[in-house]
C-alpha cells in the first residue's frame, strides 16, 4: 500500500513547493489543488513559477465530487483555516491522513474536531526559506517537514509518508516526540517572526543586531514558561538550537510574517503572540512582552493594511 493521490490546499510557500515536488515524483495527476473558483480561474491561466520553473496543477473547486485523496495537505495560513477545513470536505475518506503544516500549535486539534483524531497528523515545516511575490515564489531551501502522530507511535502510515516524501525528493524527519518540537518551532516563529516583522528585519538583522536578541530572549522566556504549564519543557540547548537555526540563513532573506507585513497582508501575530497571551491567562502566568508585542504587531499590521487600501 502507498499513498497515490494528494489533495493540496494553501498555493503559497509551502502548498506549491511540495505539491510540485510529489508531482514531479509520482507524475500527472497525482496531486490537486483545492482552491475557490475565483482562484482557480487565475491559477488556471497563470500558473506558478517556482525558482523560475513554470508549473501547473490541476485545480479543483470545494464544491467539485472528487475520489478521496489518500493525504491532504494543508498548507494555508491560520487566518484561513475555518474556510479551508469546509474545502477539503469532498476529499476526505474512511482513510483519508490529513497533514497540518500550519504555524502555531493549534491547528491540529480544531481539524480534529471535524474530522477525528484517527485522520490527523501533526507536522510542521522548518528552515523554508522563500519569498512569495503574487504566483512567484523563488527557494533559497526547501525547509525540512517534521511529522508524527499525537501519540508519538511509529504506524504503517507514519512510514509510508515517509516513503512519499522520500521519494519525491522531501527532507523530513519523523519526530519522536512531535508535540516538543511543534512547541519549539512557536517559539522561533513568535520571537523571531514577531519581532522582524515589527522591526522590518532581514535575517541578517536578526542574527547580528544585539538589541534585537535581548528583545527575542525576553519573548522567549514567557513562551518557555507557558509552555511548561503545558507539560513541555525547554532547556538552554533547545533555545541555543534556535539560535543556530537562523545563523545560516541568507542575510537578505526574509520571514513569512515581515513578508505578509511588507504586502499589506494580515499576519499570524494571533496565533503567535496572541497564543502565548491566552495560554497565560489560562494558567495565570503574566506575559506582558508578548502582551504589549501582540498589540504593536496588531497596530503596526493595521497600519500598512490602511496604507495598501490608500485609507
Amino acid at each position: 500500500m502507498s499513498i497515490q493521490h494528494i489533495s493540496v490546499i494553501g498555493a503559497g510557500a509551502v502548498g506549491a513547493l511540495y505539491a510540485f515536488r510529489i508531482q514531479e515524483a509520482l507524475g500527472a495527476g497525482s496531486v490537486r489543488l483545492i482552491a475557490d473558483r475565483t482562484r482557480k480561474e487565475r491559477y488556471d491561466k497563470a500558473g506558478f513559477y517556482l525558482n523560475d520553473t513554470h508549473v501547473w496543477f490541476p485545480i479543483v473547486t470545494p464544491q467539485e465530487q472528487v475520489e478521496p485523496a489518500d493525504l491532504i495537505i494543508m498548507a494555508t495560513k491560520n487566518m484561513q483555516l475555518e474556510e479551508a477545513i469546509v474545502s477539503i470536505s469532498r476529499h476526505v475518506g474512511p482513510n483519508t491522513m490529513i497533514l497540518s503544516l500550519l504555524n502555531g500549535i493549534e491547528s491540529e486539534y480544531r481539524i480534529a474536531e471535524v474530522y477525528g483524531e484517527e485522520h490527523v497528523l501533526w507536522g510542521f515545516v522548518t528552515r523554508l526559506n522563500s519569498v512569495h511575490e503574487g504566483n512567484r515564489i523563488t527557494f533559497v531551501e526547501d525547509g525540512i517537514i517534521i511529522f508524527g502522530e499525537k501519540d508519538n507511535t511509529r504506524t504503517p502510515r507514519i512510514e509510508m509518508l515517509e516513503a512519499l516524501f522520500e521519494q519525491a525528493g522531501i527532507a523530513c524527519k519523523i519526530s519522536q516526540d512531535i508535540h516538543h518540537e511543534m512547541w519549539w518551532k512557536f517559539m522561533l516563529n513568535t520571537g523571531y517572526n514577531t519581532l522582524s516583522a515589527v522591526c522590518r528585519a532581514t535575517y541578517g538583522d536578526c542574527n547580528t543586531i544585539p538589541s534585537f536578541k535581548v528583545c527575542v530572549a525576553m519573548v522567549f522566556d514567557e513562551v518557555v514558561k507557558v509552555a511548561s504549564a503545558e507539560q513541555v519543557h525547554f532547556t538552554q540547548e533547545d533555545i541555543d538550537r534556535i539560535y543556530a537555526t537562523l545563523a545560516p540563513l541568507g542575510a537578505e532573506g526574509k520571514t513569512s510574517m515581515l513578508q505578509d507585513m511588507e504586502a499589506g497582508r494580515q499576519t499570524e501575530n494571533n496565533w503567535f503572540c496572541g497564543t502565548v497571551s491566552r495560554l497565560g491567562r489560562k494558567h495565570g502566568i503574566p506575559t506582558p512582552i508578548n502582551d504589549f508585542l501582540g498589540n504593536l504587531t496588531e497596530a503596526s499590521e493595521t497600519v500598512q493594511i490602511r496604507r495598501r487600501q490608500g485609507k
